[in-house]
């Protein structure tokens, strides 16, 4: 017998609908007060106690004018029952408070390291009963096969099912180390950048902005390709003296603070995907969501709570 039949089978043997009905019936000795809290009219209520009583074969209840007893078979069975349904209470407000204490969220690799990473303890320190696991790749994960909370996703925010909500555009701009552009006697002009190692040039990034700095013409083919897989790590290679990456430049203010990157030009990239919040719409009131959600509104200036575009002006 497969595991399908086997459940069915069961099904039929145990009524657990009528056992439910029998426990509150026998709790509050009351067909009527026992309706009431299952939300099941008087007539109801006795006809499911009429199916168990058919399943058992034996009387549970001896009605008598204004009073209702349990009869030898019901006393035996009313206290078993109210422990079993006790028994599963408990079980599943056990497994809604573990869920509700693990926060999982999903990340691209650079917004993990570059910002959230960041956060994440101010959020834990106003959230200390929510503990967070944090997985990150670019691959776009499916909710319904993974035990994934929420996501922080770049693109244009078309994922059909999923309430969104726009966190920061996602524009570019190229970085250097300051020892490098003075390398080649500083960076004035856009054209300069080609005088260097250009790390990935494949990226449509760059073709995107030398577009917009008015050099669509620039000869990205033919230099060498290198693709780290990570904006982070193409950063860390730009620190390191060893190119010029193509980066979001939110993510590197203390760097250039600091003076191990620099943004030669004020000209911005934007090919039309931005940072979102993600989740499955049928789980946006859970509570866990709901406090990284207003974490984010009070932390991110470009938070957008109502969610389906990116603000203007942002």
């Amino acid at each position: 017998m497969d595991q399908e039949n086997l459940c069915m089978k069961m099904a039929r043997q145990l009524p657990l609908n009528a056992l439910r009905v029998f426990e509150a019936v026998a709790r509050h000795m009351s067909f009527t007060r026992a309706g009431e809290e299952l939300g099941m009219t008087q007539t109801a209520v006795s006809y499911q106690i009429k199916l168990l009583e058919e399943n058992i074969g034996e009387p549970l209840f001896l009605r008598r004018p204004r009073q209702i007893t349990l009869t030898d078979t019901g006393a035996r069975l009313a206290p078993k029952v109210g422990d079993a349904f006790r028994a599963l209470h408990e079980a599943v407000a056990g497994v809604r408070k573990s869920s509700e204490e693990m926060l999982n969220i999903h990340c691209t690799a650079t917004f993990a390291a570059r910002w959230l990473a960041r956060h994440l303890g101010s959020f834990q320190l106003e959230n200390p009963t929510i503990a967070v696991r944090l997985e990150t790749s670019h691959t776009l994960i499916d909710f319904a096969r993974t035990e994934t909370d929420l996501a922080i996703r770049w693109g244009k925010g078309d994922w059909p099912g999923l309430r969104r909500h726009f966190l920061m555009r996602g524009h570019f701009t190229p970085m250097l180390s300051p020892a490098l552009a003075a390398s080649i006697g500083g960076i004035t002009k856009p054209e300069d950048l080609l005088k260097l190692r250009i790390i990935d040039p494949i990226d449509p990034w760059w073709k995107a902005w030398f577009s917009a700095a008015g050099l669509p013409d620039a000869d990205l083919a033919h230099r060498q390709s290198s693709k780290l897989g990570a904006q982070a790590f193409e950063a860390a290679a730009a620190i390191a003296g060893h190119g010029v990456a193509i980066l979001t430049p939110e993510f590197y203010s203390d760097d250039v603070a600091l003076g191990r990157l620099m943004q030669p030009f004020d000209i911005l990239g934007d090919d039309g995907g931005h940072y979102w919040l993600v989740y499955p719409e049928a789980r946006r009131n859970s509570p866990k969501i709901r406090a990284f959600r207003e974490f984010l509104r009070k932390t991110v200036p470009t938070f957008d709570v109502e969610g389906q575009k990116p603000m203007s002006g942002a």
